[in-house]
Protein backbone atom coordinates (compact mmCIF):
# COMPACT_ATOMS: atom_id res chain seq x y z
CA UNK A 1 0.00 0.00 0.00
CA UNK A 2 1.29 3.42 -0.98
CA UNK A 3 0.66 6.42 1.31
CA UNK A 4 0.87 9.88 -0.27
CA UNK A 5 0.28 13.39 1.04
CA UNK A 6 0.94 15.66 -1.94
CA UNK A 7 -1.08 16.03 -5.13
CA UNK A 8 1.93 15.33 -7.36
CA UNK A 9 2.65 12.13 -5.39
CA UNK A 10 -0.96 11.06 -5.84
CA UNK A 11 -0.80 11.64 -9.58
CA UNK A 12 2.40 9.62 -9.89
CA UNK A 13 0.83 6.74 -7.94
CA UNK A 14 -2.27 6.81 -10.14
CA UNK A 15 -0.33 7.01 -13.39
CA UNK A 16 2.18 4.26 -12.61
CA UNK A 17 1.73 1.30 -14.95
CA UNK A 18 -1.20 0.68 -17.28
CA UNK A 19 -4.53 2.47 -16.79
CA UNK A 20 -6.64 0.68 -14.22
CA UNK A 21 -10.24 1.14 -13.11
CA UNK A 22 -10.04 3.23 -9.94
CA UNK A 23 -12.44 2.86 -7.04
CA UNK A 24 -12.49 5.67 -4.51
CA UNK A 25 -13.53 5.82 -0.85
CA UNK A 26 -13.43 9.34 0.62
CA UNK A 27 -13.23 9.42 4.43
CA UNK A 28 -12.37 11.73 7.32
CA UNK A 29 -10.37 8.98 8.99
CA UNK A 30 -11.06 7.33 12.35
CA UNK A 31 -11.81 4.30 10.21
CA UNK A 32 -14.37 1.77 11.39
CA UNK A 33 -16.29 -1.23 10.04
CA UNK A 34 -18.45 0.99 7.85
CA UNK A 35 -15.42 2.41 6.05
CA UNK A 36 -13.93 -1.06 5.68
CA UNK A 37 -17.16 -2.30 4.11
CA UNK A 38 -16.91 0.54 1.57
CA UNK A 39 -13.30 -0.37 0.82
CA UNK A 40 -14.24 -4.04 0.40
CA UNK A 41 -17.04 -3.12 -2.01
CA UNK A 42 -14.67 -0.87 -3.96
CA UNK A 43 -12.13 -3.69 -4.05
CA UNK A 44 -14.59 -6.05 -5.75
CA UNK A 45 -15.56 -3.44 -8.32
CA UNK A 46 -12.18 -1.89 -9.18
CA UNK A 47 -8.61 -2.70 -10.15
CA UNK A 48 -7.14 -0.02 -7.88
CA UNK A 49 -8.65 1.28 -4.62
CA UNK A 50 -7.84 4.78 -3.39
CA UNK A 51 -8.94 5.86 0.08
CA UNK A 52 -8.59 9.46 1.24
CA UNK A 53 -8.21 10.57 4.85
CA UNK A 54 -8.96 14.26 5.24
CA UNK A 55 -10.82 16.02 8.05
CA UNK A 56 -12.44 18.73 5.99
CA UNK A 57 -12.63 22.05 7.85
CA UNK A 58 -15.09 23.49 5.34
CA UNK A 59 -17.92 21.23 6.51
CA UNK A 60 -17.66 22.14 10.20
CA UNK A 61 -19.68 25.09 11.44
CA UNK A 62 -18.93 27.45 14.33
CA UNK A 63 -18.73 25.55 17.60
CA UNK A 64 -18.58 22.15 15.90
CA UNK A 65 -15.94 19.55 16.62
CA UNK A 66 -13.28 20.09 13.91
CA UNK A 67 -10.35 20.27 16.34
CA UNK A 68 -11.65 17.46 18.50
CA UNK A 69 -12.82 15.20 15.65
CA UNK A 70 -11.40 11.68 16.20
CA UNK A 71 -8.06 11.14 14.51
CA UNK A 72 -6.16 7.83 14.57
CA UNK A 73 -3.58 8.00 11.80
CA UNK A 74 -1.52 4.90 12.60
CA UNK A 75 -4.57 2.70 13.19
CA UNK A 76 -6.21 4.04 10.04
CA UNK A 77 -3.25 3.03 7.89
CA UNK A 78 -3.19 -0.45 9.41
CA UNK A 79 -6.90 -0.93 8.74
CA UNK A 80 -6.62 0.42 5.19
CA UNK A 81 -3.83 -2.04 4.44
CA UNK A 82 -5.87 -4.91 5.87
CA UNK A 83 -8.79 -3.86 3.66
CA UNK A 84 -6.67 -4.13 0.53
CA UNK A 85 -6.47 -0.42 -0.23
CA UNK A 86 -3.78 0.35 -2.83
CA UNK A 87 -3.28 4.08 -2.24
CA UNK A 88 -4.06 6.21 0.81
CA UNK A 89 -4.22 9.95 0.13
CA UNK A 90 -3.87 11.93 3.39
CA UNK A 91 -3.27 15.55 2.40
CA UNK A 92 -2.73 18.56 4.62
CA UNK A 93 -5.37 21.28 4.60
CA UNK A 94 -3.07 23.50 2.54
CA UNK A 95 -2.88 20.83 -0.16
CA UNK A 96 -6.65 20.82 -0.64
CA UNK A 97 -7.25 24.51 0.05
CA UNK A 98 -4.11 26.36 -1.17
CA UNK A 99 -3.53 29.54 0.85
CA UNK A 100 -2.96 33.00 -0.54
CA UNK A 101 -6.31 33.63 -2.26
CA UNK A 102 -8.73 36.34 -1.09
CA UNK A 103 -11.71 34.09 -1.77
CA UNK A 104 -12.43 30.51 -2.74
CA UNK A 105 -14.70 28.94 -5.34
CA UNK A 106 -17.08 26.50 -3.66
CA UNK A 107 -19.93 24.21 -4.67
CA UNK A 108 -23.44 25.17 -3.59
CA UNK A 109 -25.66 22.34 -2.43
CA UNK A 110 -28.80 24.26 -3.40
CA UNK A 111 -32.21 23.78 -1.78
CA UNK A 112 -31.59 20.12 -0.88
CA UNK A 113 -28.62 21.25 1.19
CA UNK A 114 -30.81 23.47 3.37
CA UNK A 115 -33.20 20.87 4.84
CA UNK A 116 -32.81 18.30 7.65
CA UNK A 117 -29.04 18.07 8.20
CA UNK A 118 -28.55 21.25 6.20
CA UNK A 119 -31.01 23.14 8.39
CA UNK A 120 -29.25 21.91 11.52
CA UNK A 121 -25.79 22.63 10.11
CA UNK A 122 -25.95 25.61 7.70
CA UNK A 123 -23.25 25.47 5.03
CA UNK A 124 -22.29 21.90 5.91
CA UNK A 125 -23.19 20.39 2.56
CA UNK A 126 -21.51 23.18 0.60
CA UNK A 127 -18.34 22.12 2.40
CA UNK A 128 -18.97 18.44 1.72
CA UNK A 129 -19.61 18.89 -1.99
CA UNK A 130 -16.67 21.26 -2.41
CA UNK A 131 -14.20 18.77 -1.00
CA UNK A 132 -15.75 15.81 -2.83
CA UNK A 133 -15.54 17.74 -6.11
CA UNK A 134 -11.87 18.53 -5.43
CA UNK A 135 -11.11 14.91 -4.56
CA UNK A 136 -12.91 13.64 -7.67
CA UNK A 137 -10.80 16.00 -9.79
CA UNK A 138 -7.59 14.79 -8.12
CA UNK A 139 -8.28 11.05 -7.97
CA UNK A 140 -10.32 10.82 -11.20
CA UNK A 141 -12.08 7.64 -10.09
CA UNK A 142 -14.30 5.47 -12.22
CA UNK A 143 -16.49 4.75 -9.20
CA UNK A 144 -16.87 6.11 -5.67
CA UNK A 145 -18.41 4.37 -2.67
CA UNK A 146 -20.52 6.09 0.01
CA UNK A 147 -22.48 4.79 3.00
CA UNK A 148 -26.26 4.91 3.22
CA UNK A 149 -26.06 6.21 6.82
CA UNK A 150 -25.27 9.67 5.45
CA UNK A 151 -28.31 9.55 3.16
CA UNK A 152 -28.58 13.27 2.47
CA UNK A 153 -24.89 13.50 1.65
CA UNK A 154 -25.31 10.54 -0.70
CA UNK A 155 -28.28 12.16 -2.45
CA UNK A 156 -26.38 15.43 -2.87
CA UNK A 157 -23.25 13.75 -4.23
CA UNK A 158 -25.39 11.90 -6.77
CA UNK A 159 -27.03 15.16 -7.77
CA UNK A 160 -23.68 16.96 -8.08
CA UNK A 161 -22.29 14.18 -10.26
CA UNK A 162 -25.34 14.43 -12.53
CA UNK A 163 -25.53 18.23 -12.63
CA UNK A 164 -21.80 18.87 -13.07
CA UNK A 165 -21.29 15.86 -15.35
CA UNK A 166 -18.58 14.13 -13.34
CA UNK A 167 -17.62 10.86 -15.07
CA UNK A 168 -17.96 8.93 -11.80
CA UNK A 169 -20.40 6.15 -10.92
CA UNK A 170 -21.69 6.55 -7.36
CA UNK A 171 -22.26 3.38 -5.35
CA UNK A 172 -24.27 3.25 -2.11
CA UNK A 173 -23.46 0.66 0.55
CA UNK A 174 -25.83 -0.41 3.36
CA UNK A 175 -25.32 1.02 6.84
CA UNK A 176 -23.14 -1.18 9.04
CA UNK A 177 -24.62 -1.67 12.52
CA UNK A 178 -23.59 -3.05 15.88
CA UNK A 179 -25.59 -6.08 17.07
CA UNK A 180 -27.90 -3.79 19.08
CA UNK A 181 -28.74 -1.75 15.97
CA UNK A 182 -26.62 1.35 16.57
CA UNK A 183 -25.14 2.58 13.30
CA UNK A 184 -21.36 2.46 13.31
CA UNK A 185 -20.00 6.02 13.33
CA UNK A 186 -16.75 7.77 14.21
CA UNK A 187 -18.76 9.97 16.59
CA UNK A 188 -19.74 6.94 18.68
CA UNK A 189 -16.31 7.36 20.29
CA UNK A 190 -17.69 10.43 22.08
CA UNK A 191 -20.34 8.39 23.93
CA UNK A 192 -19.88 7.24 27.51
CA UNK A 193 -20.85 3.64 28.27
CA UNK A 194 -24.22 4.81 29.60
CA UNK A 195 -24.81 7.09 26.61
CA UNK A 196 -23.87 4.25 24.27
CA UNK A 197 -26.79 2.22 25.62
CA UNK A 198 -29.19 5.17 25.37
CA UNK A 199 -28.12 5.88 21.79
CA UNK A 200 -29.78 2.68 20.57
CA UNK A 201 -33.12 4.49 20.89
CA UNK A 202 -32.48 6.11 17.52
CA UNK A 203 -32.56 2.78 15.71
CA UNK A 204 -35.62 1.73 17.70
CA UNK A 205 -37.31 4.96 16.63
CA UNK A 206 -36.57 4.21 12.97
CA UNK A 207 -38.04 0.74 13.38
CA UNK A 208 -41.16 2.25 14.95
CA UNK A 209 -41.48 4.57 11.98
CA UNK A 210 -41.08 1.70 9.58
CA UNK A 211 -43.72 -0.34 11.42
CA UNK A 212 -46.14 2.57 11.09
CA UNK A 213 -45.54 2.76 7.35
CA UNK A 214 -45.96 -0.97 6.97
CA UNK A 215 -49.30 -0.69 8.77
CA UNK A 216 -50.45 1.84 6.19
CA UNK A 217 -50.64 4.74 8.66
CA UNK A 218 -48.74 7.28 6.55
CA UNK A 219 -45.71 9.49 7.00
CA UNK A 220 -47.22 11.66 9.74
CA UNK A 221 -48.01 8.67 11.92
CA UNK A 222 -44.54 7.28 11.30
CA UNK A 223 -42.94 10.55 12.41
CA UNK A 224 -45.12 10.62 15.53
CA UNK A 225 -44.11 7.05 16.38
CA UNK A 226 -40.44 7.95 16.01
CA UNK A 227 -40.75 11.03 18.21
CA UNK A 228 -42.63 9.09 20.89
CA UNK A 229 -39.96 6.40 20.95
CA UNK A 230 -37.15 8.94 21.41
CA UNK A 231 -39.07 10.82 24.11
CA UNK A 232 -39.27 7.61 26.14
CA UNK A 233 -35.48 7.50 26.57
CA UNK A 234 -34.05 9.79 29.30
CA UNK A 235 -31.07 11.86 28.34
CA UNK A 236 -31.81 11.79 24.60
CA UNK A 237 -33.15 14.85 22.76
CA UNK A 238 -34.84 14.63 19.36
CA UNK A 239 -33.46 16.87 16.62
CA UNK A 240 -35.82 15.66 13.91
CA UNK A 241 -37.88 12.63 12.86
CA UNK A 242 -38.89 12.75 9.22
CA UNK A 243 -40.19 10.55 6.42
CA UNK A 244 -39.15 11.89 3.02
CA UNK A 245 -38.54 10.93 -0.59
CA UNK A 246 -34.99 9.46 -0.67
CA UNK A 247 -33.99 11.47 -3.75
CA UNK A 248 -35.70 14.84 -3.36
CA UNK A 249 -36.24 14.92 0.43
CA UNK A 250 -39.73 16.25 -0.25
CA UNK A 251 -42.82 14.40 0.97
CA UNK A 252 -42.74 10.80 -0.29
CA UNK A 253 -44.91 9.95 -3.26
CA UNK A 254 -47.93 7.73 -2.69
CA UNK A 255 -46.80 4.16 -3.16
CA UNK A 256 -43.21 5.25 -3.66
CA UNK A 257 -40.09 4.59 -1.58
CA UNK A 258 -39.42 6.56 1.57
CA UNK A 259 -36.44 7.47 3.70
CA UNK A 260 -37.12 7.26 7.44
CA UNK A 261 -34.57 9.67 8.92
CA UNK A 262 -33.79 10.81 12.43
CA UNK A 263 -31.25 12.80 14.39
CA UNK A 264 -30.82 12.89 18.15
CA UNK A 265 -28.50 14.34 20.74
CA UNK A 266 -27.20 11.93 23.35
CA UNK A 267 -25.51 14.13 25.90
CA UNK A 268 -23.22 16.34 23.83
CA UNK A 269 -23.08 13.93 20.88
CA UNK A 270 -25.29 14.33 17.83
CA UNK A 271 -26.12 11.14 15.93
CA UNK A 272 -27.98 10.56 12.66
CA UNK A 273 -29.43 7.41 11.10
CA UNK A 274 -32.02 6.28 8.58
CA UNK A 275 -33.79 3.34 7.04
CA UNK A 276 -35.06 2.95 3.50
CA UNK A 277 -38.59 1.68 3.06
CA UNK A 278 -39.28 -0.75 1.52
CA UNK A 279 -36.00 -2.21 2.74
CA UNK A 280 -33.62 -2.96 -0.14
CA UNK A 281 -32.04 -6.40 -0.30
CA UNK A 282 -29.05 -6.78 1.99
CA UNK A 283 -29.76 -3.80 4.24
CA UNK A 284 -28.93 -4.52 7.86
CA UNK A 285 -31.85 -3.52 10.10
Amino acid sequence: MKVVAAVDELRRALEAGPRRAVGFVPTMGALHQGHLALAAAARTGSEMVVLSIFVNPLQFGPGEDYVGYPRAEGRDLDLAAQAGVDVVFRPAVSEIYPPGHPGMVTVSAGPLGAVLEGAARPGHFDGVLTVVAKLFNLVRPDGAWFGQKDAQQLALVKRMVTDLRFPVEIHACPTVRAPDGLAISSRNAYLSSEERVRATVLHRALLAGRAALESGNGAGAAEDAMAATVSSEPGVALDYARVVDPDTFDAPKDGGPALIAGAVRVGATRLIDNLLWPSPGGEEV
